[in-house]
């Protein structure tokens, strides 16, 4: 399935120069391994540039899912990080 979605400019170029290899979006769509992700460049809230990235859904994790492992309370003083990892090799 493609996916559609507006991006701000400086995150679209981020992704674009590949230092960028995740994405943070409201858990509001359905989407899964293998769906491609349309990221659409945009200034403001509706102007679009033209510019386009397919990227594709490599794993997805739903922020909600870890009030089983810390405490509401805890998230609320605290917030989630995401992190963009690789694995490490020497």
């Amino acid at each position: 399935m493609k996916i559609k979605k507006g991006v701000q400019k400086e995150y679209f170029e981020i992704v674009a120069d590949g230092r960028k290899r995740f994405e943070i979006r409201l858990g509001n769509m359905r989407c899964k391994p293998g769906d491609i992700l349309v990221l659409e460049e945009k200034i403001g809230e509706k102007k679009k540039t033209g510019r386009k990235i397919d990227c594709e859904v490599l794993y997805k994790f739903n922020t909600k899912d870890v009030e089983k492992y810390y405490s509401k309370k805890d998230i609320e003083k605290y917030g989630l990080l995401v992190l963009a990892i690789r694995r490490s090799y020497n």
